[in-house]
């Protein structure tokens, strides 16, 4: 009988896990599944805030170009200093050079997030 209960105990049973996972998205993706982005927002949120931001340059950088805006008339237009429009302008010829057109595709499709400050 002792052996019987002792035999009984070392069987694992199947846990439950400790927690569950509600897979919720976030505004890039419904869901995590779905996600295109070759990292979670969550595991490196520097390298998604910098890409963000980097979205707004690009959004930026296209209307200057698509309109011809000199750089006085941009920082007009986007109530930056001229400086920052330089900046801007440098992170996005260096974008181009660090992300593959479809990363670069998915950051500017997002919505767009606080006004860009300038820096």
């Amino acid at each position: 009988m002792l052996a019987a209960s002792a035999a009984g105990k070392g069987q694992r049973q199947a846990a439950e896990p400790s927690y569950y996972y509600e897979d919720n998205g976030c505004e890039v993706a419904a869901t995590c599944l779905q996600c295109p982005l070759p990292r979670c927002k969550h595991d490196d949120m520097e390298w998604y805030t910098r890409h963000r931001r980097l979205a707004s340059d690009l959004r930026m950088a296209t209307i200057i170009r698509e309109e011809g805006l000199s750089i006085a008339e941009a920082a007009e237009r986007f109530a930056i200093t001229t400086r920052t429009v330089f900046r801007v302008l440098r992170r996005c010829r260096n974008a181009m050079r660090e992300l593959s057109p479809a990363e670069i595709e998915v950051f500017v499709a997002l919505p767009a997030g606080r006004q860009h400050s300038g820096a």
